[in-house]
């Protein structure tokens, strides 16, 4: 005998929510990588004309109707084949500065090379989408076929670090602007930014501060003599060798060898808690902005955290300093800073302040948040600690 039905109930086992927003976002980063269309005002007044036209010629049997409408189609159809070869083989290439500053003005060279030999693009259109830095659409009459064009885009990176995966669309509305077929890429290039190297409010005191006593501490300007060499702007007249001036018809400057280049050593506790976050990021922009014109007055620069230190320009740049300073990190805790350099100016910036009462730290410049604000406080002046 047959077994009795059961009363079982088949229920759909339900997709938990992260597998569910995971397939979601892996159907919509497809669809975004496939080639959109939408359709234009122009076209969809095009599409209720060629509606009524087959309604009329179907209800009327007119053979002149037939035609209108068989042309329409076939316009409506070239239209679109037309515009998928135009936009289809284009490629795409940005390239960077190699060094660059957050929240500054940096150009960019785009460069759209058309693949196909033999077949020209018409009216493109790039623009940077999904948080791309790339906001400025460029538009191009006609890309001829193996071409390449460039052009020149002004872009602002906001914030440092490093910054990958720029997305742009292509888009196109030729021939007749029926349709507007859109292309995605996706840029895999990855772009250390450094951070900004403008002057924030304190900064120039600062900068002001230490470059006195840097000069202060070396011992007279020198008596060796190094060269002459031309007159420059704002130079001090008493260094003017007036026998050189009267040979070459030009201001010519006497030149001394300085006893020693003052040393400037830069300290940056990586030490700070989640409530000191933005004042972390205003001292790692002053660490970037007193390295940056320090090293353009000549100092040598030693730079030092609790995992990373480098003395410019001996191992190697200020480029070297700029770029640990866009990827670096605040940690919730790290172990105290030590105090082993003799150099002519010493400046710490820590968010802890007190755990460096019992190290060698009384000839330091110490900046903390008390006396060093985040951008948005009142910019005190900067004053030692004891």
């Amino acid at each position: 005998m047959p077994e009795p039905p059961t009363n079982r109930e088949h229920k759909a086992t339900p997709v938990p929510p992260p597998l569910k927003r995971a397939s979601q976002s892996r159907i919509r980063a497809w669809l975004q990588a496939r080639v959109r269309e939408r359709v234009t005002l122009i076209g969809a007044l095009y599409l209720v004309a060629l509606l009524l036209t087959g309604l009329a010629a179907f209800a009327s049997a007119n053979n002149l109707l037939f035609l209108i409408l068989s042309a329409m189609l076939a316009t409506f159809m070239i239209s679109g084949l037309i515009n998928r070869l135009g936009i289809a083989g284009l490629e795409l290439d940005v390239r960077l500065p190699e060094h660059i500053s957050a929240r500054r003005t940096t150009p960019a060279r785009l460069l759209l090379r058309n693949a196909k030999r033999r077949i020209p693009s018409f009216s493109v259109q790039v623009v940077g989408v999904e948080d791309s830095v790339f906001t400025t659409a460029v538009y191009f009459p006609v890309i001829p076929g193996g071409a390449e064009l460039e052009t020149t885009l002004d872009v602002v990176f906001e914030r440092r670090g490093s910054h990958a995966g720029d997305s742009f669309q292509f888009s196109s509305r030729f021939p007749f602007g029926f349709a507007e077929r859109r292309i995605r890429v996706l840029m895999n290039r990855e772009v250390v930014v450094y951070p900004c190297l403008d002057p924030q409010p304190g900064f120039d005191q600062l900068l002001a501060g230490i470059a006195g006593e840097a000069e202060s501490s070396l011992q007279g300007r020198g008596h060796d003599f190094y060269r002459i060499r031309p007159y420059e702007p704002f130079e001090s007249a008493r260094h003017v060798d007036w026998r050189a001036t009267a040979h070459t018809g030009s201001l010519q400057v006497r030149e001394f060898a300085r006893d020693q280049d003052p040393l400037i050593a830069i300290f940056l506790d990586l030490e700070a808690s989640f409530d000191h976050w933005q004042w972390f990021e205003c001292a790692v922009e002053a660490c970037a902005y007193l390295a940056w014109q320090m090293t353009a007055r000549g100092a040598r620069i030693h730079f030092r955290t609790q995992d990373w230190e480098i003395l410019t320009p001996l191992e190697d740049d200020v480029y070297a300093i700029l770029r640990y300073l866009a990827l670096v990190s605040a940690r919730g805790r790290a172990i105290p800073l030590q105090n082993d350099l003799e150099p002519a100016v010493a400046i710490v910036f820590t968010a802890q302040p007190g755990r460096l009462d019992e190290l060698a730290w009384s000839s330091a410049r110490i900046l903390h948040p008390g006396c060093f604000p985040a951008p948005g406080a009142r910019p005190d002046p900067a004053r030692r600690h004891s």
